[in-house]
């Protein structure tokens, strides 16, 4: 199993990180434009292997493509981060070029390649990468849904007091800080309604500071986060490495699931060897949908400057 992660910066090398500290692949190679950047990662963190015992094969690359060569999954998280006061969509014009040619490149040496897109605005980037490469659909994941999700596990397990473990909770719709949808009616603690142990005022708080999590994380430390959008790029490679068929959410393509047609949008989806291989379909009641119908439309508006490219 041959792994790359596109991108050498926090939430590349995080992502990587994490990739070999739980062997998910022989090898894995790190790639950056930046000269010595991914070369000096991979090597800094193979000086942790006889640490942390673990037997991947680290290598990092200065834009060589040729040394991805064969790779089975591919995590793009190229691209500029957020900055205080920035938007996801503000980065639209400036990624796009860089996903487009990142993802073109990928596909000369990895025809098979399953693509787990990180980067923002991680919808748009997640479309962009399905029509600029023409793979399979199933091929092409957005990663988004599943932070937001793990995100707002966190804010109920503060809440709750208890272990975001033992809860089951999902973000649909769009990764931005409007357009995301913390579905808390259908959220558990435990198969319990998470509903039955909190407020309404309370259930209102924990799905504002969910939709607001980046951008709360981007004030305070001064960039877009790493650590859990790193792990949870990680947490689909493993998924389809190992053939794990969990249920996590992600930007996939829809042809009329949830009521909507050409947009890649965060649904839950099960992840497997193939890629994503089936849409579940939570049965959402008329205000979820009318959100959901809402973040379709923002992101569809996103995805129209595209043309204007």
């Amino acid at each position: 199993m041959k792994v790359t992660v596109v991108g050498a910066g926090a939430v590349g090398a995080t992502c990587a990180d994490n990739i070999a500290r739980a062997e998910l692949a022989e090898e894995l190679v790190l790639l950056d434009i930046k000269e010595g950047l991914a070369e000096g990662k991979a090597q800094d963190m193979m000086q942790t292997a006889a640490l942390l015992g673990f037997d991947t094969r680290i290598t990092g690359s200065t834009n060589d493509y040729s040394k991805t060569a064969g790779s089975d999954v591919v995590v793009i998280t190229s691209g500029l981060p957020r900055k205080p006061g920035m938007t996801r969509e503000e980065l639209i014009g400036t990624n796009a070029g860089i996903v487009r040619g990142v993802a073109e490149n990928i596909l000369k040496h990895s025809p098979n390649a399953i693509i787990i897109v990180i980067s923002n605005p991680m919808d748009t980037m997640t479309y962009l990468a399905l029509t600029a490469t023409g793979l399979p659909k199933n091929r092409i994941i957005g990663m988004g849904g599943t932070l937001d999700s793990a995100r707002f596990k966190y804010q109920l397990s503060q809440h709750l007091g208890c272990s975001p473990a033992d809860l089951n909770a999902v973000v649909v719709g769009g990764h931005g800080d409007t357009t995301m949808i913390p579905l808390i009616r259908l959220a558990t603690w435990n198969s319990v309604p998470v509903t039955k142990f909190l407020s309404e005022e309370k259930q209102k708080q924990i799905v504002a500071d969910t939709m607001v999590g980046g951008a709360t994380l981007t004030k305070l430390i001064g960039t877009s986060a790493w650590y859990a959008p790193g792990a949870a790029g990680a947490a689909l490679v493993e998924s389809i490495v190992r053939d794990q068929k969990k249920l996590f959410t992600c930007c996939v393509s829809l042809d009329g699931e949830y009521g909507q047609k050409d947009i890649c949008l965060g649904v839950p989806v099960i992840i497997g060897k193939s890629g994503w291989e089936k849409i579940v379909d939570f049965g959402l009641n008329a205000e979820e949908q009318a959100l959901f119908n809402k973040s379709a439309d923002a992101v569809r508006s996103m995805n129209d400057v595209l043309k204007t490219l």
